[in-house]
């Protein structure tokens, strides 16, 4: 093509054009193959090409695609909601379906304000949030994420919703341990509460593992006890932003389950439909209706694709197919196994900092001295040029925001489909020590740049 007419992330960049994908691999029109060790975008939950799938896809399409949710329900739209809630913890029994996280982390915030609004309570209208954090790119959800580097060309139209500091204990800011930290990062929310008054609080947001800002930081155990508590004793919702870590991810059906907290509202996405197809929910606990169904009877909310019945097939294919074959039990075990070589890696690689997460969702981040845990200098671009090095040793990883501010420092995340054998695993770990080794002699070449002090 001479030129095109598709706006990509990068404007001027090069990018390979995709042919097909089967499992846990990628092929692009010249054949070349990719190992998919980032799910796309921590999406591709089941891998590619999986035909029950498109033949799901097809059976439906050939019934109906699409109806309109204020004319009609649908029948994948009942089975799918049902399918969730008994999945789900206890009492989150309600589904609004809607086209993506930013769409449903946007609707969780809508909905906690509504809730206090059919309560007669019209003062609670902040949703309070964790720095290094990312809820989504609209303008509301964008308001509650911490993503310092995706907020700043927008800041005159934000709320300034993020708060505490983010369960970050390789770099604590308190410079402790836990769990004799006392999780003072958890009870940082005490301290704001009581600045902003409760009074016009309607909730907190928190991705339970956290995903592109942070290159899966994993909270301590007790963590989200004490956010929780904290929550309920202000009269405060607790919504668990689960769009990357739910339906399995992690190892359970929701990773805030792993914590033994109940949040009031869950968003959902990305591997509710595993790419197959763009869908997303709010998940909202019963005690939450109750209020509305007794008052308006009506969310304030939705979109024209919500709930539409081709998607809505789609995911509950999804679903059934991750129950058929076991897959979210097995999560955990593929997990530590490739986090032990991921751990290995780091004995050899001086420049792997950390190596954290949960399940298969799994981090990595890079520093120049790892006992000063120092940062590499920003203008390295140093997670840029790794993707771009496992991009060429035919591997994906996703890119993560690290370092104190969220902006000076370099991740990745490794969170391939969770249908991954073990000798697919061993096939992820020989491409990115293949990265690694051919990245290492950049990196050792670069290391004595001179101070970064000057600029």
């Amino acid at each position: 093509m001479d030129r095109t007419f598709l706006i990509k992330p990068v404007l001027d960049a090069e990018y390979p054009l995709i042919d097909y994908g089967k499992g846990v691999y990628l092929y692009d029109a010249e054949g070349k193959e990719y190992l998919d060790a980032s799910s796309g975008a921590i999406t591709a939950n089941i891998g590619h090409g999986v035909q029950e799938i498109i033949d799901a896809m097809e059976e439906q399409a050939k019934k109906v695609s699409f109806v309109y949710r204020s004319q009609f329900t649908s029948e994948p739209a009942e089975k799918l909601a049902r399918k969730i809630a008994n999945l789900s913890i206890a009492n989150l029994n309600w589904c609004f379906f809607v086209n993506s996280g930013s769409e449903a982390t946007e609707t969780a915030m809508k909905i906690a304000i509504q809730y206090w609004q059919e309560k007669g309570v019209y003062t609670k209208t902040k949703v309070l949030s964790r720095w290094m954090s990312y809820h989504g790119i609209t303008l509301g959800a964008l308001s509650m994420s911490g993503h310092t580097g995706r907020r700043a060309r927008f800041i005159p139209l934000l709320e300034d919703f993020p708060v505490i500091q983010p369960p970050y204990c390789y770099r604590c800011p308190y410079n402790k341990e836990a769990p004799d930290c006392g999780y003072l990062c958890a009870h940082e929310l005490e301290a704001i509460i009581k600045r902003i008054g409760a009074d016009h609080i309607a909730a907190f947001i928190a991705e339970p593992v956290i995903g592109a800002a942070g290159g899966a930081i994993t909270p301590p155990k007790e963590y989200y006890k004490v956010i929780k508590e904290i929550c309920e004793r202000h009269n405060i919702l607790f919504i668990a932003d689960e769009v990357m870590t739910g339906f399995g991810r992690t190892g359970t059906m929701l990773a805030c389950e792993q914590w033994d907290v109940e949040p009031d509202i869950v968003t959902l996405g990305k591997g509710m439909g595993a790419g197959y197809t763009p869908i997303a929910a709010a998940l909202v606990g019963d005690h939450v209706m109750e209020p509305i169904l007794n008052g308006s009877k009506t969310i304030m909310g939705g979109h024209t694709l919500s709930a539409n019945p081709q998607a809505c097939a789609v995911s509950l294919a999804v679903i059934e197919y991750l129950e058929k074959n076991k897959i979210i039990p097995e999560v955990e075990e593929k997990g530590n196994y490739l986090k032990n070589k991921l751990m290995y890696l780091q004995k050899v690689y001086p420049f792997i900092g950390d190596v954290r997460g949960r399940g298969l969702m799994i981090g990595l981040e890079f520093v120049q001295d790892p006992i000063k845990k120092e940062p590499f200098p920003r203008r390295m671009k140093l997670t840029e040029t790794l993707i771009s090095v496992a991009q060429e040793n035919g591997i994906l990883v996703y890119p993560a925001g690290a370092g104190t501010d969220g902006i000076n420092g370099d991740a990745v995340m490794i969170a391939p489909p969770l249908t991954i054998t073990v000798k697919e695993m061993d096939d992820l770990i020989g491409r990115l020590e293949r990265t690694f080794q051919q990245y290492y002699v950049q990196y050792a070449k670069n290391f004595t740049v001179e101070d970064d002090t000057d600029g």
